[in-house]
């Protein structure tokens, strides 16, 4: 038989390695929850219409260096009754845009909008079902960093929420940051 100390040292190990099995285990199990709700970096606001047949993603107001501005977005038609809807309009802070391009929207396929000099950068798809519009509107003291709200007016209702107004995206290896310019004895 074997000595009560030995049992109970055997007890307290048998102990130790299951709490830290269980430490270990919950640990993982908390940082999957803690990522459980983060959505992707993309930069534009999103909303469903009530009904959730429509669906707006990465809606920014976009201003170029030159002050035109427009309206960057994507909207996809996820109506289950394959039903089709059209784009009526969009309007910034109460101004109506200005859309070029086919508004229609067939079931399962989405409408990309954007300014002209971003839009002209894209390629049509060979497949899919993809309409590429091009959009502006007048800019009424428009300012990057700020938001305004943007309203699309679709056949089955509107849309209503805050877009950011924001720069296009600087394409790679076009913009000269002057590393060590007039700043560069500066200190901070």
């Amino acid at each position: 038989m074997k000595s009560l100390k030995s049992a109970a040292r055997r007890g307290a190990m048998i102990s130790v390695a299951a709490a830290s099995a269980l430490a270990l285990a919950s640990c993982s199990a908390g940082q999957i929850t803690q990522t459980s709700h983060q959505v992707a970096a993309v930069d534009g606001s999103e909303v469903d219409n009530a009904n959730g047949t429509i669906a707006l993603r990465d809606v920014t107001i976009s201003l170029t260096e030159q002050g035109q501005a427009g309206v960057k977005f994507t909207a996809i038609n996820q109506d289950n009754s394959n039903k089709e809807h059209v784009l009526k309009s969009i309007t910034v802070d109460g101004t109506k845009a200005t859309i070029d391009g086919d508004t229609k929207l067939a079931s399962d396929c989405s409408i990309v909008g954007g300014i002209k000099a971003e839009i002209s950068k894209l390629t049509e798809p060979k497949s899919g079902c993809i309409a590429h519009v091009i959009t502006s509107v007048e800019n009424k003291g428009l300012a990057v960093g700020g938001s305004k709200n943007v309203v699309f007016s679709f056949d089955s209702g509107d849309i209503a929420l805050d877009a950011t107004i924001a720069a296009p995206v600087l394409e790679s290896g076009q913009n000269d940051r002057q590393v060590g310019g007039e700043h560069a004895n500066h200190s901070h």
